[in-house]
């Protein structure tokens, strides 16, 4: 074949039992101009030998051969795992027997009395292969970038747990510390203090230093919830509560049963979710009550955290900007949950599930009185 530099060699495995036919093609790629290169096989243990060779481009295939056919061949390359361009080129092959070559995977077929249109469907399968191997090469990127922003965020996770435990370590052992003793420096003063001004200026000490003890068990407990030692729902009860005396809004707790089976991090998962979700909706919601479920049956945890504010519009729940629902969903993920977010203009639910893998017990639930009604 005549080469042409300024266009790329295309190297061409031919199966053809016919050399008057191989002769055929090579005068029409010749014709077209085609920069390539044509070796022809007519075995099939040449064929598979040639394939392995990982020399050849494209391979064009007769549909009838002596002892088997071009998809005969087809299923040997596909079979060897190489991902090669592949037409088929017959005299009579059959309308049905195209469409299922076509379904399996065949790139093209053409019948040899449109021999002047070859160059054209091998151009175009050369296009389509590398199309999809550029594809693949970016889904494989793709995925592996993912992989790897999944790592980044689980150290990222563990590395702030890691800093919210050292910090509120620091604030019981010095702060904590500290105020506790000034406190009772200023009690002993306090006691022993006739003067009025002077005994009302330390009242008012001992009230803000009360005020900071408080402040600082509270940021302790918001870092570093040690109240997950007596189990999950003990933590979200009193995240609760602790939400409920601080913002003023109703919180209504329900749960299936009183102690839950779950795995430690995933209690953290659940735990973190309540208390992002319970944030956005002290921040955004304008909401008066919020209701949160908690329940293991069926061997799934659920967490569902919903108040009966403003909602979210769908441009909110997509935007670049949501860094704590995409977290969450990042924490959940990596317990093999998922995390569901669904507004309306009656309020925004969170809803977290993480299968337990047979861990949870069986729930045997029991109502407890404060259950009972409305928001409480």
């Amino acid at each position: 074949m005549p080469e042409h530099t300024d266009k790329r060699l295309v190297r061409i495995l031919h199966l053809e039992d016919s050399r008057v036919d191989h002769a055929l093609v090579k005068f029409a790629l010749q014709r077209s101009q085609m920069n390539c290169q044509l070796t022809l096989v007519d075995t099939l243990d040449d064929f598979r030998r040639e394939l392995a060779s990982g020399q050849h481009d494209l391979v064009l295939a007769d549909y009838h051969l002596p002892g088997f056919t071009g998809m005969d061949a087809w299923e040997q390359a596909h079979q060897n795992g190489i991902d090669i361009p592949f037409v088929i080129l017959s005299g009579a092959i059959g309308e049905t027997a195209a469409v299922d070559a076509m379904h399996r995977g065949v790139s093209d077929y053409l019948l040899k009395d449109s021999m002047n249109r070859l160059s054209h469907v091998i151009e175009r399968a050369l296009e389509v292969s590398e199309t999809r191997r550029a594809k693949a090469r970016a889904d494989a990127e793709l995925a592996d970038s993912r992989r790897r922003l999944a790592e980044l965020a689980e150290h990222l996770q563990t590395s702030i747990e890691q800093e919210r435990a050292d910090i509120a370590r620091e604030i019981h052992d010095d702060i904590g510390g500290a105020l506790a003793a000034v406190k009772l420096d200023l009690s002993w003063v306090a006691r022993r203090t006739v003067e009025a001004d002077m005994r009302q200026h330390m009242d008012t000490a001992l009230e803000m230093l009360q005020h900071a003890l408080g402040a600082s068990q509270r940021i302790m407990m918001n870092l570093r919830p040690p109240i997950l030692d007596q189990g999950l729902v003990a933590a979200v009860q009193w995240l609760g509560t602790s939400f409920e005396q601080r913002t003023g809004l109703r919180v209504h707790v329900r749960r299936s049963s009183e102690q839950m089976d779950v795995p430690r991090d995933v209690q953290l998962v659940a735990y973190r979710t309540a208390q992002e979700a319970l944030t956005n909706v002290a921040k955004h919601a304008h909401a008066s009550a919020v209701e949160i479920d908690l329940s293991d049956r069926e061997g799934v945890l659920t967490l569902e955290v919903s108040d009966n504010g403003r909602g979210m519009s769908a441009d909110a729940l997509r935007k670049a900007k949501s860094f704590g629902l995409l977290g969450l969903k990042e924490r959940a993920e990596k317990v093999n949950g998922w995390l569901d977010v669904s507004s309306s203009g009656r309020g925004t639910s969170v809803i977290l599930s993480v299968p337990l893998g047979g861990s949870g017990t069986p729930s045997n639930h029991q109502e407890d009185p404060h259950d009972q009604g409305d928001f409480v």
